[in-house]
C-alpha cells in the first residue's frame, strides 16, 4: 500500500527537483519501502496516471503476483513509475 499522502509527497519532490537520476536516487533513499522506476510516458502504452504534473506522470505498480502490472489502486501498489512527458512543439 502506498498512502495518498506519500504519493503527494513524491509528486511534490519531483515537481520541485525535476525528473532525473538524482531525484530518483533521493526518492529511493527517502522512501526505501517503495520501488521506483523511471521511463518516458510514451513507453507506458496503457493505464492512467494517478498523479500528473508538468513534465511527468506518476503511475502505480502492483507487484504482489508473479508479474508486475499497472494499477490505479494505492492499496495494492508496491511501486511507482515516474514517466517523463515530452512537451509538444
Amino acid at each position: 500500500m502506498i498512502a495518498a499522502e506519500r504519493l503527494d509527497q513524491i509528486t511534490e519532490v519531483v515537481r520541485r527537483a525535476g525528473l532525473n537520476a538524482e531525484t530518483i536516487a533521493a526518492l529511493r533513499e527517502a522512501f526505501a519501502d517503495v520501488h521506483f522506476t523511471h521511463c518516458n510516458d510514451e513507453d507506458i502504452g496503457v493505464g492512467r496516471p494517478v498523479r500528473s504534473a508538468d513534465g511527468f506522470n506518476l503511475y502505480l505498480v502492483d507487484g504482489r503476483e508473479h508479474c508486475l502490472v499497472l494499477t490505479d489502486d494505492p492499496a495494492n501498489a508496491t511501486g511507482v513509475v515516474l514517466a517523463a512527458v515530452e512537451e509538444e512543439d
